[in-house]
This record gives structure tokens, sequence and C-alpha cells, in this order.
């Protein structure tokens, strides 16, 4: 009963941060990916994201749920070195992005949703050249917290080009 009353309290009066309408570009620094690890790889260029969500439907179930739709855009390279062989691997991500936003108190968006589109992958070695595009699907889930009404401090969760983003928020 006392958990009931304080998630009453916390949510109460809440004003929805992510509405119809709504422009927001994240920046984001990566941490953490499964593609490129081990003693022989090095970071070149960390991996690095770029996304841009448009608020569009409002009140889908109650005055605190909207869903946004955008882009994403995400790069990382890293450099190879064992023995003979040293080039460099580099990936690049360009995707669709749904999300499903939910206000649980002010100033916090907290939202989930789905990242579709391609994985450009490709490196420089000189005896093996090679690339590939592959489809890239995955799930996150993210958080911003707003310290005015149009800028935030970002995090989500899930693999764009890293397991975990961090980065900053600007609404427009």
């Amino acid at each position: 009963l006392t958990a009931l009353v304080l998630c009453i309290a916390v949510t109460a009066g809440a004003q929805n941060t992510f509405n119809k309408g709504d422009k927001v570009l994240n920046l984001g620094l990566g941490l953490g990916n499964a593609i490129y690890t081990g003693g022989y790889y090095s970071t070149v260029v960390p991996p690095v994201s770029a996304s841009f969500e448009l608020g569009i439907i409002d009140h889908l179930f109650d005055d605190k749920s909207s869903i946004g739709v955008g882009g994403y855009i995400g790069y990382m390279c890293y450099r190879y070195d064992y023995s003979i062989y040293d080039y460099k691997i580099s990936s690049l991500i360009l995707s669709t992005k749904g999300a499903f936003h939910y206000q649980l108190v002010n100033k916090l968006d907290t939202y989930a949703g789905l990242l579709i589109g391609l994985n450009f992958e490709s490196d420089n070695d000189p005896d093996y050249d090679w690339s590939s595009t592959t489809l890239k699907a995955s799930e996150f889930v993210g958080a911003r917290y707003y310290f005015t009404d149009n800028f935030a401090g970002m995090a989500e969760i899930g693999y764009g080009i890293a397991y975990l983003n961090l980065g900053i928020s600007l609404k427009f």
C-alpha cells in the first residue's frame, strides 16, 4: 500500500515531456560493442550516434503516453593489429526507429522501441578487402531527463551502434 501511494504521489501532476509535434535530436556516445573486441583491436572512432524523433500520436492510452518515429545513424571504426595484419574495420548503421513514450515522473521521458535498418561494414585489408550490408533490427529502452524545456541528458540501452548510448537531447 505504501509503494502504491508513493507511486501515485510521484506520478501525480507529471506533465508529458514528449508530445505530438515535438522534434528531438539525440547525440550519443556508445559504450560496449560485441563486434570488435579483444586484445588486437583498438578504437579509431568510438561508437557515435545521432537520431531524430518526431512525436506523431498523443494520449495513446492516457494523457501520459505518446508515439514517436524518426531516423538513426551510428558509426564506429576500429583497427585490427596482429602480427603482419594491420587494417581498419568500420561500421555504419542507417535506420528508422519508432518508440512508445510513457511519462512516469516530471522531467523524465521514458520510452521503448524498435530500430530497423541497414548495417554497412567494410575494411581496408590489402589482402582481403571486403564489405557487407546486412539488415539491422534491435529493441531499445531509453530515458531523457530534461534539465530545461529544450535540453536533456539521454541514455539508451539496446543495440544500435553500441549496447549503451549516453548523450544529450535537444528539443525543437
